[in-house]
């Protein structure tokens, strides 16, 4: 009921200002006679004429005259709605949130956010960490346009509107203090030569976890654990005191002294990382580049890691 009254008032304001049915109509993206409908309506409603005709078009009556000055209130907030809102997207077009986990907030986004900044300065860019596991989930609410997340043995689940694309393979390297005697050896290590050793792994219910144990199991060993922590970073930390070895991802890796890597041997250990984004009509070209931007310094790592 709210609505027809303010489109009614609508009516009566611009009949005022143009002096005819038809501009009105015109105007409203109506026909003549469904404005003749309306009004007619309008006056049934109000219970006193609005409108008068005559050959030279309509002029309001006193009724008329005291709601259209209601409709010219409603005429100017649509008004100013139309260009707040076109203001609106077009700073829309312009914006880029951005998610990642940490490691790829250190070495995926510096340098995607440099070479964004330079091809496009008046980007508002935001950037927050995040869970690989909510990625996904924020990308299809709405709240992040471009989210980099991790992923062990199986893809990450798709959400509609929400296209995921491959970055990187990021290989698990063994972690171990630089007095371990696997820091005189070369070349790659066999999983299984690690069993009688102590180890610092990712909490338990964690995809990584996940990976660990079933390689771990699938290498002939249980793992003896002697430290669990949520970070990677926290992980080489308590190797370096040699206390423990450690299966870190590459990407992960410290240049921290006391402590030295090597490659697996036999069936790759590795994370997947994606970068999600909106699908369809949702990509927009700036969020379509930074992804692009960031493909281009993971093919960068990749090829350095080779």
């Amino acid at each position: 009921m709210k609505a027809d009254l303010a489109e009614q008032l609508r009516l009566l304001s611009l009949i005022n200002e143009h002096g005819t049915l038809a501009a009105a109509a015109d105007l409203l993206g109506l026909t003549p006679a469904a404005v003749t409908q309306r009004l007619t309506r309008a006056e049934q409603i109000w219970g006193v004429p609005l409108v008068e005709r005559g050959p030279r078009g309509a002029r309001l009556t006193v009724a008329g005259d005291a709601l259209a000055r209601h409709g010219n209130r409603i005429e100017r907030e649509v008004e100013e709605a139309t260009q707040s809102f076109a203001a609106y997207r077009q700073g829309l077009v312009h914006r880029l949130r951005v998610g990642a986990f940490q490691a790829a907030a250190l070495h995926l986004l510096p340098p995607a956010m440099t070479a964004l900044r330079h091809h496009s300065s008046d980007v508002d860019l935001s950037v927050v960490d995040l869970e690989s596991r909510d990625a996904v989930d924020l990308v299809a609410d709405g709240e992040l346009d471009v989210a980099v997340l991790a992923a062990w043995d199986a893809p990450p689940v798709l959400r509609p509107g929400v296209a995921v694309q491959l970055l990187l393979a990021d290989p698990m390297v063994v972690v171990f203090a630089d007095d371990h005697p696997l820091a005189r050896s070369r070349g790659r290590v066999r999983l299984d030569r690690l069993a009688d050793e102590s180890w610092v792994v990712i909490r338990a219910g964690t995809a990584a976890r996940l990976q660990f144990d079933r390689a771990t199991r699938e290498a002939g060993f249980d793992a003896r654990i002697r430290f669990e922590t949520e970070s990677y970073d926290v992980a080489q930390a308590l190797v370096g005191t040699g206390y423990g070895v450690a299966l870190v991802s590459q990407l992960a890796l410290r240049p921290a002294s006391g402590l030295a890597h090597r490659r697996l041997a036999g069936p790759t250990l590795q994370r997947t990382i994606h970068a999600a984004t909106p699908s369809g009509e949702r990509l927009t070209p700036l969020t379509e580049r930074f992804r692009d931007l960031l493909a281009d310094v993971a093919a960068d790592l990749a090829s350095g890691w080779r």
